[in-house]
């Protein structure tokens, strides 16, 4: 199984909108991807528009199924717009549970 971590700065008049397609990319990605595990968005406790997206997948197969998805081309479309600076990607591969299914 294959983790990424996002790290995402949100402009601050930007905020609502980045929590909305945020929830729609995360509730789509795991309601409609078998191959999509876990997709958790995460609030910086210390700084308010400083996310984290915790994603955990199948495989790169089920990644690259997830870029090619409806929720994701509205996420894509709305970053240009939301964002403060480019996301921080890191790909892990997940060592503990291995009981995703």
């Amino acid at each position: 199984m294959l983790a990424l971590i996002v790290s995402l700065k949100v402009k601050p008049d930007q905020r609502d909108r980045f929590l909305a397609v945020a929830e729609d990319d995360s509730t789509c990605s795991v309601r409609d991807e078998p191959g999509c595990f876990r997709f958790d968005v995460l609030a910086d406790q210390a700084d308010q528009n400083h996310f984290v997206f915790y994603e955990v997948y199948r495989d790169d197969a089920a990644v690259q199924a997830h870029t090619q998805t409806p929720h994701y081309a509205r996420w894509r479309e709305a970053t240009s717009q939301v964002l403060d600076a480019p996301a921080e990607r890191t790909s892990c591969a997940v060592v503990a549970p291995r009981d995703y299914n």
